[in-house]
């Protein structure tokens, strides 16, 4: 439930929610140019004509479906270049990309986000998260890479925490939540880089953050992989001990585990 709760939170922060209920309801307030109004239609707040209306409509509903949504942010900014919704389309086919696994794309649009709007935390997490997950231990570039991703991890932090809350729907409580998930997700980020630099004790540091703020698997193993890393041991079997105990753990989370509790109790004999 809670992980539910905070992407909705999350979600409602692109204003995409918030845009799909107002342009659902038959009152929605228009207030287009003289003549850009087809009769009788009403537009979603912000948009300046039926066409704009449409295609934001039409990115609203290509939501999950990658393909669709890449498709449909790329006609709503090419056709209307002057869109107030460009920041949330260009972080929509951010995502888009990211979940097909296209990591150069990703980081494409994700730093046309940065473009638009040089403090929108959601596009500084995702392309701090791409660089740290990406980098590796011989790539020549390797330094320079690292030092963006822990730039863009350490300002997704800062402006979260800043940030005003993007929607009334949004409760106080919820808004909080959201700023957490956003904070962990990125000390996550920042126990990668360190795990490629093998700066083992700040790895720890990073990840034992990330759980405490939200304490979920994925950041515990990967603290028990910093500790059994560092050579402490027993620190690494006593969480993989816990994250092992759960009846509903993700068979791919618990396989992970007991790697590192079997390599762990075998470096201690």
């Amino acid at each position: 439930m809670k992980r539910m709760i905070l992407t909705g939170t999350l979600a409602l922060a692109t204003g995409f929610t918030s845009l799909m209920a107002q342009g659902k309801k038959e009152n929605a307030p228009a207030q287009p140019p003289q003549g850009q109004q087809k009769q009788g239609q009403q537009l979603i707040p912000g948009t300046k004509s039926a066409g704009e209306s449409e295609a934001l409509m039409a990115l609203i509903q290509a939501q999950g479906n990658p393909d669709a949504t890449i498709k449909a942010a790329d006609e709503l900014i090419s056709k209307y270049a002057d869109t107030t919704f460009k920041e949330s389309a260009l972080l929509a086919e951010a995502n888009a990309y990211q979940q097909k696994g296209d990591a150069d794309k990703a980081q494409i649009y994700g730093e046309r986000v940065l473009e638009v709007n040089p403090k929108n935390f959601q596009a500084e997490l995702m392309l701090g998260e791409i660089l740290a997950s990406h980098t590796r231990e011989n790539d020549l570039d390797k330094e320079e890479k690292l030092t963006k991703a822990e730039k863009y991890l350490k300002a997704a932090t800062d402006n979260v925490n800043t940030a005003t809350k993007p929607n009334p729907q949004i409760t106080d409580a919820q808004w909080e939540e959201g700023k957490k998930f956003v904070t962990a997700q990125a000390h996550n980020g920042l126990g990668l880089v360190a795990l490629v630099r093998k700066k083992f004790d700040v790895a720890v540091t990073e990840f034992k953050t990330a759980a405490d703020t939200d304490p979920q698997p994925a950041y515990l193993v990967r603290l028990a992989s910093a500790y059994e890393s560092s050579g402490k041991h027993a620190e690494a079997i006593a969480i993989c001990d816990k994250v092992l105990a759960d009846p509903q753990l993700h068979p791919q989370i618990k396989q992970v585990a007991t790697n590192i509790k079997n390599a762990a109790s075998a470096a201690k004999k």
